[in-house]
């Protein structure tokens, strides 16, 4: 009775881990059409139900025994970790399982899934590198640690510099991640980089080496970066002196090295000048005498003797609004509020005629030889032929407001005028119905412009209060070749004939001189000039002294391009109170 019972099973755990396929002699994986239904999955088996009565009644003694060690479970269990290439063959199978229950397989690292079909016995070989390049360390798990000995830059430096008395360096290189990582085969192939590099040169190469070293004086011994040894000596001796005293090539130019006195040289005063922007009330003639409009009267001050002369009163009811030399220092012209222009012997101290035309004041006027243009409130520009009795040969209707700038170019080819309507306008002495350019970049007032003496197609213009720029122009292309913020209210421009450098008077709130180099606009110096807004400015006929004039009443004078040294004063005219004027027109 006890064989039949045994018997019976050993049939049924037969017919579930072996096959008659292929020979009957090649145990086969569960194929995954005979699977439950249920399971869904083709990659995860089922797990199968043991229907062994005995071992039903091992494992229900086990159960009701004491429970003991892990290690007493485990013996009473016949665990089979024998892989499939190791299993023996059908015959023999049988024939143990007719005389014994069948053990309990567990095979460990591999699953029935893997070889589907499979007809002959296969092994699971662990893959292993030539040659790993990183030493891992195998825990049960997905955890991995590498080992960096093989590729550690410091490693190598480590194996390669050694202390005197610790392990040989080769045993160091070889070993040195085997205590923790486990042996690295891949030092091992390296045991020549981990010797002295002194070691493996040739006798040659150290002879060689050794004779450098002793004709430049090193010493091998010594670090390449510790340059304790004193520097060779030079077959010469040196003069620190010669060395360090040399003079320094100066970036610097002579223009801006040059010293400006921020002192005025002399001061005067001027009652009763109009605190009026839009008028134009002193000027510096050819003939050395300075011409400013105190209210009714013209004065007249004389640089070279400095007397002062009276030269006109007006009536009651009209003020002085502007003056003008002419070009050859021996006349006057005075616009007047009620629109009339008087021209004046300065040497005779005689009115020579007036000229009208305008219905309001004219604030400003410009000479060119015996043309003289004159600008009212009204916006027109006449231009007068003092020569001829009908004197009005041309008007320039442009301007929307009053004019308050006019300047001919030296060589009178072309005329500027600016107004209270924030234009510029380029006039054609050829043609003069339109302005040949109209610019309006400015954002105020325009009233001064200044033509450049060393080239004449060079305009400069500047802005009042609501614009405090300073713009450079090309008369002959109409272009703006340069620009610059003045910081304040613009009222006056003069250009340097010694320099290439442009002087601008200001308003609020410091009324100051300001003097630019050209065309870099590098401010070279400022000075504070006036205690209110510098009104008019008018330079010598050498080109070295500013005279300006504000409502503080106060004419003062600057030298602020004081002429260079060794320069010829080709500009300088000898004059005197009303002898060596030379008259170059008759006024009629």
């Amino acid at each position: 009775m006890a064989t039949a019972a045994v018997h019976t099973p050993v049939k049924s755990h037969s017919n579930i881990f072996s096959s008659k396929h292929a020979g009957g002699r090649v145990p086969l994986t569960p194929s995954p059409r005979t699977r439950a239904v249920a399971n869904h999955s083709p990659f995860t088996p089922p797990a199968p139900a043991r229907r062994d009565p005995e071992w039903q009644a091992e494992k229900k003694k086990q159960g009701n025994a004491s429970r003991g060690s892990l290690h007493d479970t485990f013996s009473s269990m016949s665990l089979s970790t024998t892989k499939r290439s190791t299993s023996p063959p059908p015959a023999a199978k049988a024939s143990a399982a007719t005389s014994a229950s069948p053990p309990l397989r567990l095979d460990l690292g591999l699953s029935d899934w893997n070889l589907p079909g499979a007809s002959k016995p296969t092994t699971l070989k662990k893959a292993r590198s030539a040659k790993p390049t990183k030493s891992t360390v195998r825990i049960n798990g997905d955890r991995f640690i590498p080992s960096r000995s093989a590729t550690s830059p410091t490693a190598a430096m480590k194996a390669n510099h050694t202390r005197p008395g610790s392990r040989s360096s080769t045993h160091d290189c070889a070993n040195s991640s085997d205590d923790v990582f486990g042996p690295d085969n891949s030092n091992q192939s390296s045991g020549e980089e981990c010797e002295d590099y002194t070691s493996r040169k040739s006798p040659k190469s150290k002879a060689y080496e050794a004779s450098i070293a002793e004709a430049v004086g090193l010493n091998l011994g010594t670090r390449i970066l510790a340059f304790k040894p004193a520097p060779p000596e030079s077959s010469k001796p040196i003069d620190l002196r010669t060395q360090y005293n040399r003079p320094l090539k100066s970036t610097i130019s002579a223009q801006t090295r040059r010293r400006i006195l921020t002192a005025p040289e002399r001061v005067l005063d001027a009652p009763g000048l109009l605190d009026d922007y839009y008028l134009n009330l002193l000027d510096w003639g050819s003939s050395n005498q300075v011409a400013i409009g105190l209210e009714r009267n013209v004065y007249v001050w004389n640089a070279e003797t400095g007397s002062v002369s009276c030269l006109l009163e007006t009536t009651p009811d009209t003020y002085v609004s502007s003056v003008r030399w002419s070009q050859d220092g021996s006349y006057v012209s005075v616009g007047l509020g009620t629109g009339d222009v008087q021209i004046w012997d300065v040497e005779e101290g005689t009115k020579l005629r007036t000229m009208t035309g305008h219905d309001s004041r004219v604030g400003v006027m410009s000479w060119n030889k015996a043309t003289l243009s004159t600008g009212s409130r009204s916006g027109n520009i006449f231009n007068h032929d003092v020569r001829i009795a009908e004197h009005k040969t041309a008007e320039l209707l442009s301007h929307t407001s009053e004019v308050c700038g006019l300047e001919w170019r030296s060589d009178g080819a072309q005329l500027a005028s600016g107004g209270n309507d924030n234009l510029v306008n380029i006039w054609d002495a050829r043609q003069m119905t339109t302005p040949k350019f109209s610019k309006t970049n400015h954002k105020a007032a325009v009233k001064a412009l200044a033509w450049c003496p060393w080239q004449n197609n060079l305009l400069a213009s500047g802005g009042g209060t609501f614009d405090r720029q300073i713009h450079f122009w090309n008369t002959t292309t109409g272009a703006r070749v340069n620009s610059v913020d003045a910081g304040s209210q613009v009222t006056s421009l003069r250009w340097s004939t010694h320099y290439r450098e442009i002087v601008s008077c200001h308003g609020a709130p410091d009324n100051q001189l300001t003097v630019w180099s050209y065309p870099t606009l590098v401010k070279n110096v400022e000075i504070p000039a006036h205690e209110t807004r510098v009104l008019h400015a008018a330079l010598s006929p050498d080109g070295q002294i500013l005279a300006t004039a504000a409502s503080d009443e106060n004419l003062k004078f600057w030298k602020i391009f004081e002429k260079k040294a060794g320069a010829a004063s080709s500009s300088s005219r000898t004059a005197t109170s009303g002898k060596g004027m030379t008259k170059q027109m008759t006024i009629r």
